[in-house]
């Protein structure tokens, strides 16, 4: 088995850096490097943007939490479709179309769009060091996942697989920039799309189906876990499905899924991508959520819930295709963090403009700023690990509603003053770190609804009235 996975794993990467070296035949200058040109078609900008929308966190994480609170998980499925579908049908033809209008590269370049010279400069900093912040620890998460990938499968250590697993997704980004990125997520999320299919219909067989699965979880012990509200009810019960309904909201304020609009080819191409991402949402949340409950009946002790999806693979499948879904462990991990190292990179460069300090070296720049952010994200995951689900959802809820209220507003054509779009990305971004450090409300509704609100009422009070 091991063998097997190391001979599928190294023809697997030696494949994505061969994409890094053909992309970077493609990628000439800034708009190639950090939007490919804006030539995206449906199968990339689709695909490569629901890779990099469920990250480690939703083959691991999301199939761990299954396993720990069972049926409820299902709300956090949903939420996570509604926001594609919020994402895909209301904000991508909108942020497209006013991208390329006005040549934008970047989420920042739209949120500070309108603003006076001194208000501008102070929106492009804060909502800079919001997403480099969020960025650390999203990206230490996924090297996290990567080092137990490799750490469950091999002989090696956690530094050891955090080191090797980031070099990896570090070399083809750096060469190949967004269409390297962009062509990998793909590839990755077929396999990831081909796991969330294969291994739940393999461990539902094994289960039993529902009924025995119900059979088997039906004691005191476990009959939270057939609960859609778990161990809550009345109002907490409402917390359950109201927050995790939520997760939903973030999806508006993700840099790292904003630049898969801005760089479509045209209105065609979003037609056709929409469905694709909607479906792949769907199989993907949905098949975890089916594993995690199986998984539950399978594997009743298991001591670390982030390991279902390995423990299953080498119970369920012979070698091949057991080391076919480990890759696809790892395509979930680089699929989120390439594309993160891309839009730090573009932090850096572009929206705090180190690269007019260097003119005709704005490629070697951007280059160098994603070195700097990869070595600070693996010193994070070495030094302080974490789940990697809470991570991921921290950095996903703190982007979230610091950018999404501001990007609703805005799309939607209210006119606000540089003033309250400060003000709501300021409020919005500590509240949301201040309600992570406090206990965790049912569903944390709290962290994910409330800075969000907040967000919309600022900018509310600050709109412009003709």
């Amino acid at each position: 088995m091991e063998t097997t996975i190391l001979i599928t794993l190294v023809c697997y990467k030696l494949l994505l850096l061969g994409v890094g070296l053909w992309a970077q035949k493609r990628t000439s200058n800034t708009t190639d490097f950090f939007l490919g040109g804006r030539q995206l078609g449906p199968i990339v900008a689709s695909i490569s943007y629901s890779a990099s929308s469920a990250s480690a966190w939703t083959l691991l994480g999301m199939s761990g939490l299954a396993y720990t609170i069972g049926l409820s998980a299902i709300w956090l499925c949903f939420g996570a479709i509604l926001g594609a579908i919020f994402a895909w049908f209301w904000i991508a033809p909108r942020l497209m179309k006013h991208c390329q209008a006005k040549q934008q590269l970047t989420l920042t370049d739209f949120l500070a769009d309108n603003a006076a010279p001194q208000e501008h400069l102070k929106i492009r900093r804060f909502a800079t060091a919001i997403t480099l912040f969020a960025f650390m620890f999203y990206i230490s998460s996924q090297f996290q996942g990567a080092g137990n990938t490799f750490a469950s499968t091999f002989s090696l250590n956690a530094t050891e697989s955090i080191l090797l697993g980031s070099a990896i997704i570090l070399t083809y980004t750096l060469l190949g920039g967004f269409w390297a990125v962009s062509v990998t997520d793909t590839l990755q999320g077929i396999l990831m799309i081909l796991a969330a299919t294969l291994l739940p219909l393999a461990a539902w067989q094994a289960a039993g189906g529902w009924e025995n699965i119900a059979a088997n979880l039906a004691t005191d012990e476990y009959q939270h876990l057939l609960s859609l509200t778990g161990k809550h009810t009345g109002l907490a019960a409402a917390g359950v499905v109201v927050g995790g309904l939520a997760v939903g909201l973030g999806t508006a304020g993700q840099p790292h899924l904003a630049s898969r609009f801005m760089a479509l080819r045209n209105e065609r191409a979003l037609l056709q991508a929409r469905w694709i991402a909607v479906a792949w949402f769907a199989i993907v949340f949905l098949g975890m959520c089916a594993l995690g409950l199986a998984g539950r009946v399978l594997m009743p002790e298991l001591a670390n819930p982030e390991t279902l999806f390995f423990a299953l693979t080498t119970e369920l499948f012979p070698s091949v295709l057991g080391a076919i879904l480990f890759a696809a462990v790892l395509s979930a991990i680089m699929s989120t963090a390439d594309s993160m190292l891309l839009v730090s990179a573009a932090c850096v460069a572009h929206d705090l403009g180190v690269e007019k300090r260097f003119p005709g070296k704005e490629l070697q720049v951007s280059r160098g700023a994603m070195v700097f952010i990869s070595v600070a994200a693996v010193i994070l995951a070495l030094y302080l690990p974490a789940s990697i689900f809470n991570r991921a959802l921290f950095a996903w809820i703190a982007l979230g509603s610091a950018f999404g209220p501001i990007l609703v507003i805005k799309l939607a054509g209210m006119s606000v003053s540089a003033q309250g779009v400060f003000r709501a990305m300021v409020c919005s971004f500590f509240l949301a770190l201040a309600l992570y450090w406090l206990p965790s409300a049912p569903g944390d509704i709290a962290e994910r609804v409330i800075p969000f609100i907040v967000g919309f009422v600022i900018l509310l009070l600050h709109r412009k009235h003709p």
